[in-house]
């Protein structure tokens, strides 16, 4: 297979993909949203998704013309010249064309920049490109109130959640989930933009700073937890593993926070959670996240579809990037 894998350069988990791919005999490449380029009509008949370093490798094979001003090497040094109107629409027959492509980060940025990156990965899947997770997967996963009420539908236990943009609404979902809320980003991970508010004056200035900054106000009551919550790692409807965090100083109990990891084994209502949730994203890999209140009832917190699995191969003993690379392999 040639794999790429959207993911920072300086991602832990573009190399752990890589040396389990490589291991097996495929080759990887690490690929940039920013970076990434669509053309319409393509070579193949259809939008063709090219990788920024492909496009400059092409470039340097292309014959480079004379002209007015050229130095007769390299790239062209004026933009409207047709040499660089050649380096735009650049022959794509000479682009091997991914068996897959990994979506390790989902980097900020403009609607119109999510929107495009978006839509170059439904292109791609459209075109017989495998990606991991599908965009629908991603579409849902990211976006937290899409999440909560496709979970609730399901059946599934979830916190009792409000979302609105005013603040007056904000205020009113305060009172009625008890004085006490979790106000989350509608997009985000790692616990960031995480704050726990049970103020009323408190309540008041958060809300009204996020309208400003127009942010939807997504709150959640708080769930008493103890100071744990429980990650479950699905991969290709199978329960991979699991492990308990805890962060006695902080209500949020991400790894990314300091939270320390401990091995766990799932329970049979845990993998069933687990794999439920996961199956109404539609993602192939995904991290559950679950928490317990003091009466022992379990919620289904988040389903992350960019999973992190550092720590989780660190207190469990699993290999996750070769059981990602092998479920890959099945087709």
């Amino acid at each position: 297979m040639k794999i790429g894998i959207l993911a920072s350069e300086s991602s832990w988990y573009y190399r752990d993909i890589a040396r389990a791919a490589l291991s097996q005999g495929h080759s990887c490449e690490r690929l940039d949203f920013a970076r990434m380029v669509a053309r319409t009509p393509s070579a193949a008949a259809a939008t063709t998704i090219i990788p920024a370093e492909s496009i400059a490798q092409l470039l340097q094979s292309l014959p480079q013309p004379e002209w007015p001003g050229s130095t007769g090497q390299g790239l062209p040094q004026h933009p409207s010249s047709p040499a660089a109107a050649q380096g735009i629409f650049v022959p794509t027959a000479h682009i091997d064309p991914m068996d897959v492509i990994l979506v390790r980060t989902m980097p900020p940025g403009s609607l119109e920049q999510v929107v495009f990156r978006m839509d170059l990965l439904a292109r791609l899947e459209a075109n017989g490109t495998k990606v991991v997770n599908s965009p629908k997967s991603l579409e849902c996963a990211v976006d937290k109130f899409l999440t909560t009420d496709r979970l609730h539908a399901a059946g599934l236990p979830v916190p009792e959640t409000i979302v609105c943009e005013h603040e007056e609404d904000a205020m009113s979902a305060f009172f009625a989930l008890g004085e006490d809320v979790v106000v989350k980003p509608l997009f985000g991970s790692e616990g960031r933009g995480i704050v726990r508010v049970s103020d009323p004056d408190l309540a008041h200035r958060t809300f009204r700073t996020l309208m400003r900054l127009d942010s939807v106000l997504y709150l959640q009551r708080f769930i008493n937890h103890g100071g744990f919550d429980v990650r479950i790692l699905v991969l290709g409807n199978q329960v991979l593993g699991g492990m308990k965090r805890r962060s006695p100083g902080d209500f949020r109990t991400n790894v990314a926070r300091a939270a320390i990891a401990e091995p766990h084994s799932p329970t049979p209502l845990e993998m069933e959670f687990a794999l439920k949730a996961t199956a109404i994203t539609g993602a192939l890999i995904a991290g559950i996240d679950l928490l317990y209140d003091e009466a022992g009832r379990c919620y289904v917190i988040e389903v992350n579809a960019v999973p992190g699995w550092q720590a989780f191969g660190r207190v469990t003993g699993i290999d996750v990037a070769m059981n990602l690379i092998q479920e890959l392999e099945k087709g």
